[in-house]
């Protein structure tokens, strides 16, 4: 295959994406080229690749941006990794196009160790891209994401750590970590002896 076929493949799959990302209702900040080849990445799909194909490995940031370098030839500075996870990775979870932590929902979403997956009903969708079997699929499937998503934030919420606080108010931390330590500190050590103190930070 010639560098000009690469290329045209590689523009074509990156459009494919695209469109993907707007026919699901993610906004036009995230329908861009970055975003695109996050999705490719995280679907294991190389130019060549059919959407047949698609699969959904636990993949971290990192690997995202080692795939995207290696099969699309486009290289993102290390610096940008804050950039991929803030306003792209977070963006397909809040639309539960991905799930983080599949195979160990406790530990923090803050670890170097964090791993993301495509759900399961998203990679069924996007296998059949481009088939006539496509625009039902997606009416169907986007007749019933408000409920996923709230399902998914509700799965989210139930993996926090609830911390009470000496005022009574509850505020929760992020599962796994320090944060289970930091439990224990405010409600078992402070209040035996730091008694009337206050969190001023958090």
């Amino acid at each position: 295959m010639s560098g000009q076929q690469r290329s045209d493949k590689t523009v074509q799959k990156i459009e494919e994406a695209k469109s993907i990302l707007k026919a699901l209702g993610l906004p036009e900040r995230q329908q861009n080229d970055r975003s695109a080849l996050t999705l490719l990445a995280l679907l294991a799909l190389k130019s060549d690749s059919f959407w047949s194909q698609a699969s959904n490995p636990l993949m971290g940031i990192t690997p995202i941006m080692q795939f995207i370098k290696q099969n699309y030839g486009r290289e993102y500075a290390p610096n940008t990794r804050e950039t991929i996870r803030r306003h792209t990775v977070h963006q397909f979870l809040d639309a539960g196009i991905i799930k983080i932590n599949p195979d160990k929902p406790t530990r923090p979403t803050n670890s170097p160790d964090t791993v993301y997956s495509v759900d399961e009903n998203i990679l069924k969708l996007l296998r059949i891209y481009g088939t006539e079997e496509w625009m039902p699929n997606l009416k169907t499937y986007l007749s019933s994401i408000e409920t996923l998503k709230k399902r998914y934030a509700r799965e989210r919420e139930m993996k926090r750590i609830p911390v009470t606080l000496a005022s009574g108010k509850t505020i929760s931390l992020s599962p796994g970590g320090q944060n289970k330590l930091i439990k224990l500190i405010i409600e078992d050590f402070c209040e035996l002896f730091t008694p009337g103190g206050k969190v001023i930070y958090r």
